[in-house]
């Protein structure tokens, strides 16, 4: 039973077990063996669980933004919910609008050695120097020395 709650996205370990607990249902019973009245009872629990006596810790949005009511936020409202407040925080250009923005720690985490993701930091490892080219008859190349020719005039910078 608190295998098969816990598939629902917004119902934990925790509240599966509230939920039988306040239902009498046994916790290792299998979900197949449920009646009709159970599956209500705990469709009901789970939409509205204010109604069956949660407390207010419980629930995983207190004091929604919008409308400051009490609420437990399931299946695909979560992330939807979750997108507009980063949304909401980056409008205002409040400091966790910015972090969310750059891609940062929010809460106050340590980032001077944690956290890192992407791009490469530090100093990469060298690489093996290229090998000489050889010549043609299998010896290296000697370095060709260029002498400057006789007759041409030395290059002089100017200073500005």
């Amino acid at each position: 039973m608190v295998v098969g709650l816990t598939q629902i996205k917004g119902i934990g370990y925790s509240f599966a077990t509230a939920i039988l607990d306040t239902l009498k249902i046994n916790i290792n019973s299998n979900i197949g063996d449920l009646t009709e009245e159970n599956v209500q009872a705990i469709e009901k629990l789970i939409t509205d669980p204010i109604g069956g006596n949660f407390p207010v810790w419980f629930l995983n949005r207190r004091k929604d933004f919008e409308t400051g009511a009490n609420l437990h936020l399931l299946t695909s409202d979560i992330p939807f919910t979750l997108r507009n407040d980063i949304e909401r925080e980056r409008i205002t250009a409040s400091w966790r609008g910015y972090r969310h923005l750059s891609g940062l720690k929010v809460r106050g985490q340590r980032t001077r050695t944690s956290g890192r993701k992407g791009g490469a930091i530090g100093v990469a490892k060298g690489g093996m120097a290229a090998p000489a080219k050889k010549g043609s008859a299998g010896a290296p190349a000697a370095p060709v020395a260029t002498a400057p020719a006789a007759d041409a005039a030395p290059v002089v910078e100017k200073k500005e």
